[in-house]
């Protein structure tokens, strides 16, 4: 088989139910000039024999059979025996739509600033069971032009990880999946989009995303709310500094407990804290660790500090974001949303 265009590397872990469907999704593509490098991660149920099935019947079927290493290991042995141009990303649970390979590449192919595109996804769990997963789907899949995508980095991970594919040669330049106590995927995305990597998605939905209860998202330690705010504090800081100097000095959009405890990481890692911000008259005017408790309507004017926001509740970042736009702040310039 010559070198192909596409290497899609997928880590499976016993998956013996989904990984079938999710090969014949590949396999089905209207775009041929692929190879599924699919990794069994030391797989103890028929895993292993339902890729060497595939295997045996399509030459574009690459297994490779590991000992149990984890996802991050199995990823990154998956890219490392892949050879195409561009790598994709599938996981073993999911299923991409015909067309998903074919736009990717067109994308990649016209557009050369792009170094990572994606797609819209849909969701393949129960809405009403899965609500928080759900709205999750609905936020990343309004985030597909380049300055979103940037823009929106600190509030959560902006892509469906099995939808993504790259260029081979920024995977060379700016390395491949990190072992660590943080989420692997949303620390390769933010370390390349520190490095001034573009990404952009294809605007279709290209995937379906499933949601299984044993997805190890739902069910690993560094897959928690805490790991998450950990990793994209530590890139936010930097950006903080580089911006702001050694010492960045930041207003604080919610004063409630969890927003403190959120922002506590930054806060040890250097930030200086200018004010808190609330809208609950219980709250404004108070004093927490010397800085007082302004109500929104007494910010000072765009370009006096910088604002972080760190309000959560549903629909709250979208008036939040109009709330300042309308008082003449701008999203990267004056402040951003980071939860």
């Amino acid at each position: 088989m010559s070198t192909p265009m596409v290497s899609v590397t997928m880590p499976c872990y016993n998956c013996e139910e989904s990984v079938a469907a999710a090969v014949e999704s590949i396999l089905d593509q209207s775009f041929e000039d692929l190879e599924l490098v699919a990794v069994d991660d030391g797989s103890t149920d028929a895993t292993a024999d339902v890729l060497m099935k595939y295997a045996a019947e399509d030459r574009r079927v690459k297994p490779v059979l590991l000992e149990h290493q984890g996802v991050v290991g199995a990823a990154n042995a998956a890219i490392a025996a892949s050879s195409g141009r561009y790598v994709a990303r599938m996981d073993a649970d999911d299923f991409s739509m015909p067309d998903r390979i074919a736009d990717q590449v067109r994308m990649l192919d016209d557009n050369p600033e792009v170094g990572l595109t994606a797609c819209r996804v849909g969701f393949g769990g129960d809405r009403e069971q899965c609500a928080g997963y759900a709205h999750y789907v609905d936020w990343i899949n309004s985030l597909v032009e380049p300055d979103e995508i940037y823009l929106n980095r600190f509030v959560e991970f902006p892509f469906a990880n099995p939808s993504i594919m790259m260029r081979r040669e920024l995977l060379c330049e700016h390395g491949m999946f990190r072992e660590g106590d943080f989420p692997e995927d949303y620390e390769l995305v933010l370390r390349w989009l520190e490095a001034g990597v573009r990404m952009r998605k294809v605007d279709e939905e290209l995937l379906v995303w499933n949601d299984p209860p044993d997805r190890l998202s739902r069910n690993h330690p560094k897959y928690d709310v805490d790991a998450f705010y950990r990793i994209k504090s530590s890139f936010l800081f930097r950006w903080l500094k580089h911006n702001f100097g050694a010492c960045p000095k930041v207003g604080i959009i919610g004063s409630g407990r969890t927003s403190r405890k959120r922002y506590e990481i930054l806060e040890e890692m250097g930030t200086e804290t200018a004010f808190y911000v609330d809208v609950d008259p219980r709250k404004v005017g108070h004093v927490i660790h010397g800085c007082r408790v302004l109500h929104r309507d007494e910010l000072p004017s765009a370009g006096s500090v910088f604002l972080l926001s760190y309000v959560a509740s549903r629909g709250a970042r979208d008036e939040i974001s109009e709330f300042l736009e309308e008082r003449g702040y701008s999203m990267g310039r004056d402040y951003l949303l980071v939860s």
